[in-house]
C-alpha cells in the first residue's frame, strides 16, 4: 500500500476524531438528553468552541471527498510520485493543524493552513496529470 493510501487512512481517522470532538462539545452545550432525543426542536446555533468545532468538521467534510478522490484516482492509475506524496502529506498535516487553530479561534493562520491543505489536493492532481503524460 502506498504512503498516499496510508495518509488517506489517517484522514479517515482524523474525520472520526473530529466527529467525536464535535459531538462531545455539542453535548456539553446542549446536554446528553437532547442528543438522545429526536432533536425535533429548533435550537440556536452552537457557540464558542462547540460552534467552532462544528464548523471545522463541516469544513473537513467539504474537502475530504476531494482529497479521497484524488488519492484513489492516483492509486487506480498506479501513479505515485513526489507531487502525490507531498500533496497527501500537506493535506493531512494541514487538516490536523487546522482543527486546534479553528477551535481556539486563531485567525489568519487558520486560513493559511486551510490553503496548505487545499494546495495538497492540487499537488496530487498535478502529480496525476504529470504521471499520465
Amino acid at each position: 500500500m502506498t504512503t498516499e493510501l496510508w495518509l488517506l487512512v489517517a484522514a479517515v481517522l482524523l474525520g472520526f476524531a473530529q466527529i467525536i470532538l464535535q459531538a462531545q462539545s455539542m453535548n456539553m452545550q446542549r446536554g446528553y438528553r437532547w442528543n438522545a432525543g429526536p432533536r425535533d426542536e429548533i435550537l440556536p446555533p452552537l457557540t464558542g468552541v462547540a460552534g467552532r468545532l462544528n464548523r471545522a468538521l463541516r469544513n473537513f467534510l467539504e474537502s475530504f471527498p476531494l482529497f479521497a478522490a484524488a488519492v484513489l484516482i492516483a492509486s487506480a492509475a498506479n501513479i505515485h510520485n513526489g507531487l502525490t506524496l507531498w500533496g497527501a502529506w500537506l493535506y493531512v498535516l494541514g487538516r490536523i493543524v487546522y482543527v486546534p487553530l479553528y477551535a481556539f479561534g486563531v485567525r489568519y493562520v487558520r486560513s493559511l493552513v486551510w490553503n496548505v491543505a487545499v494546495l495538497g489536493i492540487f499537488l496530487i492532481l498535478s502529480g496525476i496529470a504529470r504521471g499520465v503524460t
